[in-house]
Formats: C-alpha cells, sequence, structure tokens
C-alpha cells in the first residue's frame, strides 16, 4: 500500500515540468513566475516533510496521509482554477505540503518500522522504486491527457487520483511496536543526539545536492529538450515509437529516467545491505556529478537526451532508501519519521533553489547552462561530505531497572 500511495503521489509530482510552457504561453508569463511555483511547492514539501512526520508519530500514519491527500488535492484544484501568477505561488504550498503527507517521510517510515533488520535495506528501495514507477507515468501521462484535455482539466483529473488513495488505507498493515528502549526515549532526547552528531550534520549538507539535481530536471528538462533538442529524426526509431517531437521526447525522458530508477533503487537496497550506506551515497554523487558534466558538455541531440535519462535514471533516487536506511541504522527507529523529515527539508532546499535558479537565469541568459553547472559543483560537495561520516548506532539510553 505504502507503494501504490508513492506511486500516484509522485507521478503527479513529476508531471509540473510538463506544464511550464503551456501555462506561460497562456498566460504570457515569464518562465520564472511557473518556476517559482514549482521552487515553492518542493520547499513546502521540504518544510511539511518533519511535520507530517511528527504527526504520523503522534497520531497515526494513516490520519497523516488522509490530512496529506486532502491538503494535495485541495492544492490540485485550486491551482487549476488560479489565473495570476501569486495564486499559482500561493496554492503551490497546500501542494507541497500535501507531497509531504503522501511521500517518503511518512510512507518510508511505516515501511520501514514494520520491516525487519534483514529485510529493511530492500523494502525500502522497494517502496522506492514504486515512486520512480510514479515518475515513469506521470509526465507522459499528463502530456497525453493534455492532448484531449486542457492543462486545468489535467490538474483536476490528478486531483481525483490523489483522492483516491485514501481508499487503500484500510488495507495498509501497522508496523511492529517499538521495543521499550525506544519508547522510553523521548523525541527531545533523540532530536538533541542527532543536532549534536556531527554525522546527522553531513547527511543534512549532503541530501541537498540530490534535491537540486532532481527537482531541477523534474521542472525544466522537458522544456529544455523541447529547446535545446535536436529534430526527431523521421524514419528513426524514436519516431518509430511514436516520439516526433521534442517536446514528446522531453516527457518521454522523465518517463525513462524513472524507468532506469526502478532497477537502480532496487540495486542500492541490495547494495545497502552488504556494504556501507555512505561509500555507495558517495560513489552514487560522484556518478551523478560525471553524468551531468558530460551531458552538458557534449552536444545536445534526441541520443545524447536518451542516453542522459538512463545514466541519470540509474542513480536518480537510489539515495533515498540508503539515506533512510542510514539514518535509521544511526538513530534508530522509533523517531525515523521525524529525522528523516529533517534530512529531507535539506533535499527540499536544494530543490527550491534548482527550480527557482533554472527559471530566473533562463529568463537572465536565455540558457540554462549556468545551472547545470551550479548542480554538477554540488553534486561534487555531497560525494565529499557523506566520507567522515560514522555509520554506527547511537545507542538508546540505558533502561531504569525496576524498582
Amino acid at each position: 500500500m505504502g507503494a501504490v500511495i508513492l506511486l500516484v503521489s509522485f507521478a503527479v509530482r513529476a508531471s509540473f515540468g510538463v506544464f511550464q510552457i503551456p501555462v506561460a504561453e497562456e498566460f504570457g508569463w515569464a518562465r520564472a513566475e511557473f518556476s517559482l511555483a514549482i521552487a515553492i511547492q518542493n520547499l513546502a514539501w521540504g518544510i511539511g516533510q518533519p511535520i507530517f512526520g511528527a504527526i504520523a508519530e503522534k497520531i497515526g500514519d494513516r490520519k497523516a496521509i488522509v490530512i496529506g491527500a486532502l491538503t494535495y488535492a485541495l492544492g490540485m484544484v485550486l491551482t487549476a482554477f488560479s489565473t495570476t501568477p501569486l495564486e499559482h505561488q500561493l496554492y503551490a504550498w497546500l501542494v507541497g505540503f500535501g507531497v509531504a503527507g503522501t511521500g517518503f517521510g511518512v510512507v518510508l517510515a511505516v515501511v520501514g518500522r514494520a520491516a525487519s533488520d534483514e529485510n529493511r535495506s530492500m523494502s525500502l528501495a522497494i517502496v522506492t522504486a514504486a515512486g520512480s514507477a510514479g515518475q515513469v507515468v506521470g509526465a507522459p501521462a499528463a502530456e497525453w491527457l493534455m492532448s484531449f484535455l486542457t492543462w486545468q482539466e489535467t490538474f483536476l483529473v490528478f486531483a481525483a487520483l490523489i483522492l483516491a488513495l485514501i481508499l487503500t488505507l484500510p488495507l495498509m498493515r501497522g508496523p511492529a511496536p517499538a521495543s521499550k528502549a525506544e519508547l522510553e526515549e523521548s523525541l527531545g532526547h533523540v532530536l538533541g543526539k542527532a543536532f549534536r552528531d556531527p554525522s546527522f550534520t553531513l547527511i543534512f549538507l549532503g541530501f541537498f545536492s540530490c534535491g537540486y539535481q532532481l527537482a531541477f530536471i523534474i521542472a525544466h528538462f522537458p522544456a529544455f529538450v523541447t529547446e535545446m533538442c535536436g529534430p526527431v529524426e523521421p524514419g528513426g526509431m524514436l519516431h518509430g515509437l511514436g516520439i516526433t517531437t521534442a517536446s514528446a521526447l522531453g516527457a518521454v525522458a522523465i518517463g525513462l529516467i524513472g524507468l532506469a530508477n526502478i532497477a537502480g533503487t532496487l540495486a542500492a537496497g541490495w547494495a545497502g545491505k552488504r556494504f556501507a550506506k555512505k561509500n555507495l551515497l558517495a560513489l552514487i554523487y560522484t556518478g551523478r556529478t560525471i553524468a551531468a558534466a558530460a551531458f552538458i558538455l557534449l552536444p545536445i541531440t534526441p541520443t545524447s537526451v536518451i542516453v542522459f535519462s538512463i545514466v541519470m535514471g540509474a542513480l536518480w533516487l537510489t539515495m533515498v532508501p540508503l539515506t533512510s536506511g542510514l539514518v535509521a541504522h544511526i538513530y534508530g527507529l522509533r523517531y525515523m519519521g521525524t529525522l528523516y523529515g529533517i534530512v529531507f527539508f535539506s533535499h527540499q532546499l536544494g530543490g527550491f533553489l534548482g527550480v527557482w535558479l533554472g527559471g530566473r537565469l533562463y529568463d537572465a541568459y536565455g540558457t540554462y547552462d549556468l545551472v547545470w553547472w551550479v548542480g554538477v559543483g554540488v553534486g561534487a560537495f555531497s560525494a565529499l561530505v557523506h566520507l567522515p561520516i560514522r555509520e554506527k548506532p547511537l545507542a538508546p539510553p540505558p533502561v531504569a531497572a525496576a524498582a
């Protein structure tokens, strides 16, 4: 059920880049206007993640997901009827909080607590891969819907899908109860331990570039491909698959990234059980940095777009099960949702900057090149900061002896 929730939630979230050009053209907006709305959505997601993690731990996971789905759907409906940049940017807060309530922080905490120690890494990877499956269908579905619906009507269809998530909740099995030691350890005590631990700071800082790169690509890659890619060759393989325009290629590229990441995330889950998670994270960030640098240095063609999408996709969300698993391994499962939510806020700060800078710098210079190179730099930074992390559990306080 966690996989179903993430699949639908992320399918809708991953589609927003497809709306960049239609919305801007309908209202005559600069690219930065809708980009700021998507950036705010990412920031709200980051702010909401630890809040929804704490709500889930306080009143229950299912209630937190219901609140998230209602907020998400309301934001989509209000956005569909918005006609000014300010309205889009205001309702983006609702969408972002809704993604937080139906996204990684809540769902991964449920799955992480329900899974055994032996299977936790792979369980987290499977559910994360479901989010990637949502990305596979989200952008192409939006492109298909807009072939016979307006973008506003497409938003309403997506709102209905989000509301349907509530129907899955009765089937969600609750996780195993916390241990006595975990129950006696308060949230404040766990947060204090984490904030005093340099490793938590390094995990927080390292997750920034993941958000920057992912959010920038989700929001701007379809438009980037539409404007920068050469024409799709008639009679070629892509043309035979129905990809006849650069716009269609941009939407399919987002889907390809998600498709490749299903295999990549499952591989990360397998590796996370066998190797140090911090070293795997350093390798993944290094690979993403090299892939982004190579793509922007080489000519942009339909072939390079496909190759980049597959390579970047294989590394796309691989750090999510590894980072969440690292948090659970070091700080325990009792408050995993809140702690991972705090770390995820760094991810979404990066996402905010990636999306906002993409629109701002494009309007200023007519190109995305500078935004790409910033992404290369922060990716290299993330690879380095994971190396000093101490991947060792912090012991809970001793249980008091009975009187």
